[in-house]
């Protein structure tokens, strides 16, 4: 517990004794601060708190919550108190119910695996289903609808990229950052010309849980309007390997459970498929360090494979 989360919980749970406050797992995002608050009456929240003071990812993961669990089948958390400003941005939701989808998968075989990524293939096509007008960030809404800022695909993805930016703990590779983002400015046409869905935006294992219907997803702070091919690539990443795509059987089932929903895999996919393989690979260039530090390699192995693999997804965009 320091300031912060203490000053929230007695703007937000008056009355409420703590019992104990810990860590929810591992995050690299250090404008947030995430906890889980076991209150002594039996009841738990898990409070996200924005350190840095910006309450626009507050708004708009209230709303994107808001909106998805009443407009789209897919299960989502339920947030019990938020605020923008004063005691500072926050956001406290309930415990899902449902089975620790990171667990399921650590202890599943291929085959197990396989199939728990065909349901996460379908999931995804059920949050892709929500479609709007233009491309845009997401600003606030409500289950009537979501208020978007909306501007072109190319100038959305571009915002990301200097979003993944501003958060990267390492600058040994901020050149990749503006190639990238030059390779994206290069293909504005074909960008441009994308549908415009809702996307999740990081559907990565800690951040699914499985219910009895399907797939849910949690932390919906960087959801926008976008292409849902970006979505399906930057998912597909996690259930890769570190160094190399995932075993056949479980790639194929997660394109296979999105077909089965959508009917087909997104607009162009595999023409867009590599600007968005290079745009994905730059959660490994901008946190080389935390990498060396979770892998154990040498600093030099790991920056190596960073540099190469890099390269080659620059040389693979048209």
């Amino acid at each position: 517990m320091d300031d912060r989360v203490a000053t929230v919980l007695g703007d937000g749970f008056p009355g409420h004794e703590v019992d104990e406050v810990r860590s929810p797992g591992p995050s690299w995002n250090e404008k947030n601060h995430t906890v889980r608050v076991d209150f002594d009456d039996g009841t738990t929240i898990y409070l996200k708190v924005a350190v840095d003071g910006d309450g626009t990812r507050v708004a708009r993961e209230r709303a994107v919550i808001a909106y998805v669990g009443a407009n789209s089948p897919i299960s989502v958390p339920r947030v019990v108190a938020s605020a923008t400003g004063d005691p500072g941005p926050y956001l406290a939701t309930a415990p899902v119910g449902g089975q620790n989808f990171l667990e399921l998968w650590t202890d599943a075989e291929t085959a197990e695996r396989a199939s728990l990524a065909h349901e996460v293939g379908e999931s995804l096509a059920c949050v892709h289903a929500e479609r709007f007008e233009r491309h845009g960030h997401i600003t606030g809404g409500s289950v009537d609808g979501l208020d978007i800022d909306t501007g072109s695909w190319t100038d959305i993805l571009l915002n990301k990229i200097a979003e993944k930016r501003e958060i990267a703990s390492s600058e040994r590779f901020d050149h990749h950052f503006e190639e990238v983002a030059a390779a994206v400015e290069e293909n504005r046409d074909l960008l441009d010309d994308a549908p415009a869905a809702l996307l999740h935006g990081d559907a990565a294992k800690p951040n699914c849980f499985r219910t009895d219907s399907r797939i849910g997803f949690l932390d919906w702070e960087i959801a926008h309007i976008g292409d849902p091919a970006r979505d399906v690539v930057r998912t597909r990443g996690y259930l890769d390997t570190l160094r190399g795509d995932g075993p056949a059987a479980i790639v194929d089932s997660f394109h296979d459970g999105y077909r089965e929903r959508a009917g087909g895999l997104p607009e162009r996919f595999v023409d867009r498929r590599p600007i968005y393989e290079a745009v994905r690979f730059l959660g490994n260039s901008g946190f080389y360090e935390r990498l060396v530090e979770f892998t154990g390699e040498s600093r030099e192995e790991t920056a190596t494979w960073i540099e190469d693999g890099m390269d080659r997804r620059l040389a693979a965009i048209a």
